[in-house]
């Protein structure tokens, strides 16, 4: 056990001393929670801006504006005359949408027509272009039912009925584990995950990639692979439980993310996860053994990591054979038992599959840095042949 602890305290001491592992273990994981969650704070998008081009010029059509422009999610901030203006601002990305109401459009009302207008959205940046067209959207199958009712009733209905008429099935949704439909809620649990897995695997293949110093006193002390392999883990678990804790609750609570899995159970998703990450670092550092090439191939996995992980685009879209080539990937697993852990309150019976495959990738992948180590101590101490 001594052999252990002494080995823990030199790899700390380590992570501690060196620049490239501190920065990357210590302080690249303070940076992100600070910066990384910046960008989706306000949760949701508001106030797009579009411009309007009212070709009627009446009360109807400056009725369907004002309450557009009065919506939270568009914002109705220039009229122009006709369609080639406002399409010239369009261009210039000064505006993200132009909504055109046609002339006739109060008259055709009036007249049990239907008047329809027309939206024309910037589509290059679909979040932008689906806030406009389901707020638009909305509006006009609301004012089409008002109208609708208002006939109705005119024609001595009773209003109730008038209004079960126009709207025979209101929908009410509820979003559950997403009070505010926010974009944060949805992506930061997962993505900090991936950070933590990016951080530490990064920090230790690039250890991994250092001198040694404690390697002589190792020998000297005739300190076995399975102590050495056991103390490095240790220490990077020593760092990344603070670094969890930090990431996985108190960085959800300072956002306003909700959390409704306990602390207990995420700890016990968690502990597979960082000896799978460990271990898989361990191995990147005996293959690579660059410093610089460790941080190239660990910066060019961020992406591909992402997307297999399956939350930034569907699992069941992803063709078979990535969505099985993912499972060695331990953020793949994580992301999954973390999010319906924390996010869902999911039970570990019903995160079972996916932490049992963290525990085989802990093993497999701790298993084969042992192997390694014994191997390369034997050839040490001149047992190899």
């Amino acid at each position: 056990m001594s052999a252990v602890i002494f080995i823990c305290r030199m790899e700390l001491r380590r992570i501690l001393t060196l620049r490239p592992v501190f920065s990357v273990m210590i302080l690249a994981v303070v940076i992100y929670s600070a910066f990384y969650p910046q960008p989706y704070r306000a949760e949701t998008l508001r106030d797009v801006p579009i411009a309007l081009v009212d070709l009627d010029g009446t009360d109807s059509s400056r009725a369907f504006a004002r309450r557009l422009d009065a919506s939270a999610d568009v914002a109705v901030v220039a009229a122009f005359p006709d369609l080639a203006t406002a399409e010239h601002e369009v261009f210039a990305r000064q505006l993200s949408g132009i909504l055109v109401i046609p002339k006739f459009f109060e008259r055709d009302l009036l007249h049990g027509r239907a008047s329809p207008i027309a939206l024309y959205a910037d589509a290059s940046y679909f979040l932008l272009y689906s806030r406009i067209s389901s707020a638009v959207t909305a509006l006009a199958k609301t004012m089409g039912s008002e109208v609708e009712a208002k006939r109705l009733i005119a024609a001595n209905i009773d209003p109730a009925i008038a209004f079960a008429a126009t709207d025979p099935m209101p929908l009410t949704a509820i979003p559950l584990f997403n009070p505010q439909g926010g974009y944060a809620t949805y992506i930061l649990p997962a993505a900090l995950v991936l950070l933590l897995q990016q951080t530490m695997l990064i920090g230790v293949s690039l250890l991994g990639t250092y001198p040694k110093e404690w390697e002589a006193e190792a020998q000297k002390r005739k300190i076995g692979p399975i102590d050495r392999v056991v103390g490095c883990l240790l220490a990077y678990f020593v760092v990344e439980v603070c670094a969890f804790a930090f990431y996985l609750i108190a960085v959800p609570y300072l956002y306003g993310i909700p959390r409704l899995g306990s602390i207990w159970l995420i700890a016990t998703v968690s502990f597979p996860f960082i000896l799978a990450v460990g271990g898989l670092g361990m191995l990147m550092a005996r293959m690579l053994s660059n410093p610089v090439l460790v941080q190239m191939v660990a910066a060019g996995m961020g992406m591909p990591f992402l997307f297999m992980s399956g939350f930034s685009w569907p699992a069941d879209a992803i063709p078979a054979t990535l969505r099985t080539a993912a499972l060695v990937i331990p953020s793949t697993s994580a992301i999954n038992a973390l999010v319906n852990v924390s996010q869902l309150g999911a039970s570990l019976p019903e995160v079972g599959p996916h932490v049992l495959t963290l525990i085989f990738l802990a093993v497999f992948y701790c298993g084969l840095v042992l192997f390694l180590e014994a191997r390369a101590f034997r050839y040490e101490t001149g047992n190899g042949g």
